[in-house]
């Protein structure tokens, strides 16, 4: 089968999604696909084996207008393609752009569809929908750049310490927890640097937790610990930072209830492919969904992998489900 690998873009996420893009590009040619790796920023292509190092820097491609993504459906690579890959993470490419693209080009592709993808981006769009389904989501308020939040946005997310995080972002970029009213100001226009959009949201004290989705089977739960600070961009994405333990060390009522509601969250938002639903669990054992990632990372830290090793599934599986999923007309 001819694939196509979109990875890189132009988030804040390029460079992770470049190594997601090389571990999938590379377990695709294991798999004995005809695979070629494409730079979604503006349709380069990127040396086989080695397409991170191959890159263009991210100031190269931010400096580009969007429109520069326009034409990677015209590329040939992603124009003869049986299978598009889409390996891309943030904005710009997780959000419902490039699979609206992809869909107007009539081209099939992996992962969930344009309006599960802009639903499960857009933070606050997500947790009413996630609330609507009885998925219970940390208390939240919404900002825009210009209008700061104040007292009344602490209050109603029931006091300090509260996060401060961008709407339409992942990967924790620009997220700030702030333990003191003064922090507001600084943690809100840092966030609203990506977007426009700012979320403040009730602080949950307790264990993180996340659950990896294939379609329509929740994977066992993986805890997560940093050694330092909270789960932050370098403590995601630096080997060591982070302790991971997968399946978590839960009672079995409390595991089953978590990826329980891993796979209702994803099935609410309409997910399918791989996915994986993040949460906090409360001291008092009440598990809260933060988000829904529709294109998880794959890179050799990150968790779906993890998950999938925990029921003897390889990453070369999972990427084959993922194709499957595609293939299968699922969306």
């Amino acid at each position: 089968m001819k694939v196509a690998v979109l990875m890189g873009g132009r988030s804040a996420e390029r460079e992770i999604s470049l190594k997601t893009g090389q571990g999938v590009a590379r377990a695709l040619r294991a798999l004995g696909h005809e695979t070629t790796s494409v730079d979604a920023a503006d349709g380069a292509l990127l040396p086989a084996g080695n397409e991170e190092a191959g890159a263009r820097p991210i100031g190269a491609v931010a400096a580009l207008p969007p429109r520069a993504q326009v034409g990677v459906v015209d590329v040939p690579a992603v124009r003869d393609a049986d299978v598009v890959y889409v390996a891309l993470h943030g904005t710009f490419g997780e959000d419902g752009r490039v699979q609206a693209l992809l869909e107007l080009a009539g081209k099939r592709y992996t992962g969930s569809g344009v309006l599960a993808s802009a639903l499960a981006m857009d933070k606050d769009m997500s947790k009413r929908v996630l609330a609507d389904a009885g998925v219970p989501t940390p208390r939240w308020t919404v900002r825009r750049a210009g209008d700061p939040p104040d007292a009344s946005d602490v209050a109603a997310c029931g006091g300090l310490p509260v996060v401060v995080k961008p709407s339409e972002e992942g990967s924790s970029v620009a997220l700030t927890i702030v333990e003191r009213m003064d922090g507001l100001a600084p943690a809100f226009e840092e966030a609203a640097l990506h977007g426009g959009v700012v979320l403040v949201e009730q602080y949950i004290p307790g264990r993180e937790l996340t659950v990896a989705v294939l379609d329509d089977e929740a994977l066992p739960v993986v805890e997560i610990r940093p050694k330092q600070g909270f789960y932050d961009y370098e403590n995601k994405y630096t080997a060591g930072r982070t302790d991971y333990f997968c399946p978590a060390d839960l009672p079995a009522a409390t595991a089953g209830r978590v990826r329980e509601l891993g796979l209702k969250a994803a099935l609410a938002l309409g997910c399918t492919g791989v996915s994986r639903t993040d949460f906090r669990l409360s001291p008092d054992g009440e598990a809260y969904c933060l988000e829904v990632n529709t294109i998880p990372g794959m890179t050799p830290t990150s968790l779906v992998p993890m998950a999938a090793r925990a029921v003897g599934l390889s990453y070369e599986d999972v990427v084959a489900r993922a194709l499957l999923s595609a293939t299968g007309a699922n969306r």
